[in-house]
């Protein structure tokens, strides 16, 4: 990110850049990029994404209730990121055209009727915003270019991301010559990453979703010292693994059940795999190889 208007500010993630004809949500991300923002704002900033469309005309109260914050958080934000208030920032929202009317459902089957139906909708909201975001495909080719080219790769992730790390570096395994999985925290952790580091390791992936471990924040910490380049899944750009991560690739995360949902952060780390396997050489042999060694032992049912 540019040079923020906030004291000190800790290096930031390359933005991720929104194509011409952008959807709501990529044009409010490429407004908030270059600003680093408090941990409060970027609960703001994560509100107004998630309702893109009606952005524009929402007050800053209702702003305010989206985000959970005060009041005058909201008008600290407008001017954190360089506007008189709040509603200059509004009517910049309009200028950009972020505002669009909501579709009216197609029939009574679209009718939401409960909190499960909610749910399931609120993931598939998140999956086309994220498919808005893959319009440009150049930060997920050169995150995936960084990534193909590290040997040995570590991917990170700990706690409620530790599935979406399994996950990748179970399918990653079958193409890439050296996958090292950190899935679980602990003073070995950063043993394991210096050890990547030193036998050759030029770049991490790291999965982050809410809520995010402290000792995850010092791994990344630790790996940046070594030298490493940082690419980052999470639900946010927002997110407080920014400001450690070179770039963040963001998929949100549900909340509307008792546990949190991830769809959106699991298609992207196999959009993100898809992509690294053009970048790898020999990846098609990789996986010819062990679909017949799968097929002479007799490893699926058919």
């Amino acid at each position: 990110m540019s040079t923020s208007a906030q004291s000190s500010p800790a290096p930031g993630p390359a933005p991720v850049a929104a194509p011409a004809a952008a959807a709501p949500s990529a044009r409010l991300l490429e407004l908030f990029d270059g600003h680093r923002l408090t941990p409060t704002q970027r609960r703001i900033a994560h509100a107004l994404v998630r309702h893109a469309p009606e952005a524009p005309f929402l007050s800053s109260v209702e702003v305010a209730e989206l985000a959970g914050v005060s009041q005058p958080s909201v008008t600290r934000f407008a001017v954190a990121l360089g506007y008189d208030g709040y509603p200059a920032l509004r009517k910049r929202l309009r200028d950009l055209g972020v505002g669009e009317p909501a579709a009216p459902p197609e029939s009574p089957s679209e009718v939401v009727r409960n909190e499960h139906q909610q749910a399931v909708l609120a993931e598939i909201a998140h999956l086309r915003r994220l498919a808005e975001l893959l319009a440009d495909p150049e930060p997920i080719v050169r995150a995936a270019r960084l990534l193909a080219a590290s040997r040995p790769l570590p991917v990170l992730g700990l706690r409620a991301a530790s599935a979406q790390a399994r996950g990748f570096a179970y399918f990653a395994a079958k193409v890439h010559p050296d996958i090292r999985l950190l899935d679980e925290g602990g003073s070995m952790l950063a043993d394991r990453i210096e050890q990547a580091a030193a036998a050759g390791a030029s770049a991490l992936l790291c999965f982050a979703l809410p809520r995010y471990p402290r000792e995850l924040m010092d791994a990344l910490t630790v790996a940046r010292d070594c030298g490493l380049t940082v690419l980052t899944v999470a639900d946010s750009a927002f997110a407080p693994v920014a400001a450690r991560s070179d770039l963040l690739l963001p998929a949100e995360v549900g909340t509307g059940l008792v546990f949190d949902t991830a769809c959106a952060p699991m298609v992207l780390g196999r959009v993100l795999l898809q992509t690294m396997c053009d970048e790898l050489p020999g990846a098609e042999a990789r996986l010819e190889s062990i679909e017949q060694s799968a097929a002479s032992r007799g490893l699926f049912l058919e």
